[in-house]
């Protein structure tokens, strides 16, 4: 694919046609948004998992609409190539279909956002169609969704049950009769995952969902090693950020207190003559 076209909903479903992987990142500042378009992902999602690895959190459950937002526009300023998806927040969407048009509107007109993502199965089917009918598209999140987690008990693989497997089935099926352009499957075994993947036509993201998705989504933090927490199962590490961070303030600390820096390399200096008027007060 050619990396400077900018990428659409549409885009994504001829890629799943040709048979190709589909990447996406998570970002929640313009910074950050530079470096993960620049990395050639098709999907940059503001998630709500900002609330745990930006605010420190200990769920996605306290972020609200107005923080999603003030996030959402900062990223898109910083995206040019990727498909920019906001994360609807805990009740910006549960409530009614309008509540959840309302609060996709704003992310569309006051942030930038270019699609917005809910949780939720056959559930959100109508709210979903409510957001699409009024053009803006929408993504799909089901099996581990985790705003959602004080109801099933913690963070946990879904789907291991017949009966839960079934169910996530008949969820991504009727999210995608609404008419999301695509679906995050969350820590879903990857043998269903792929049933998943076959049994609809749009495409499937995975996050700890196995390879069989048309493409995955992981939490940028996880994959920088940017905090010191034990990366999740479902995240490879692919650099030790936090490592390097405190190695290199560490330095700077140790060569302030040292006077090493600043050195001659990091002053400025002005001509001698001004120097010379300043020291003898001719001014």
């Amino acid at each position: 694919m050619n990396n400077s076209m900018k990428i659409k909903t549409t885009t994504l479903i001829d890629m799943v046609a040709a048979d190709e992987k589909i990447v996406g990142l998570t970002a929640w500042d313009y910074l950050f948004a530079n470096y993960a378009d620049a990395s050639g992902a098709e999907i940059i999602l503001v998630g709500d998992s900002l609330s745990m690895t930006i605010r420190g959190d200990k769920n996605t459950l306290g972020i609200d609409l107005e923080d999603m937002i003030y996030h959402t526009k900062m990223v898109s300023k910083g995206v040019r190539r990727a498909l920019v998806v906001a994360d609807m927040p805990f009740m910006s969407y549960q409530v009614s279909p309008e509540q959840a048009l309302v609060s996709a509107g704003r992310f569309v007109k006051e942030a930038n956002a270019e699609a917005v993502k809910i949780e939720g199965g056959s559930e959100m089917a109508k709210t979903a169609a409510r957001i699409i009918g009024a053009g803006i598209p929408v993504m799909g999140h089901i099996g581990l969704k985790p705003q959602s987690v004080n109801q099933i008990g913690g963070m946990k693989v879904q789907g291991r049950s017949l009966k839960e497997a079934k169910a996530m089935i008949d969820d991504a099926r009727a999210l995608e009769s609404a008419g999301v352009f695509a679906l995050v499957l969350e820590c879903v075994p990857a043998e269903l995952s792929s049933i998943i993947t076959e049994s609809v036509e749009i495409p499937t993201i995975g996050i700890g969902a196995g390879l069989g998705c048309s493409g995955q989504i992981q939490v940028t933090a996880d994959i920088l090693g940017l905090l010191e927490t034990e990366s999740p199962k479902h995240a490879k590490k692919y650099l030790d950020v936090s490592a390097i961070i405190k190695t290199a303030l560490h330095d700077y600390v140790g060569e302030v207190k040292t006077s090493i820096f600043p050195d001659e390399s990091n002053t400025f200096e002005v001509a001698g003559e001004v120097m010379d008027a300043i020291r003898k007060k001719e001014f």
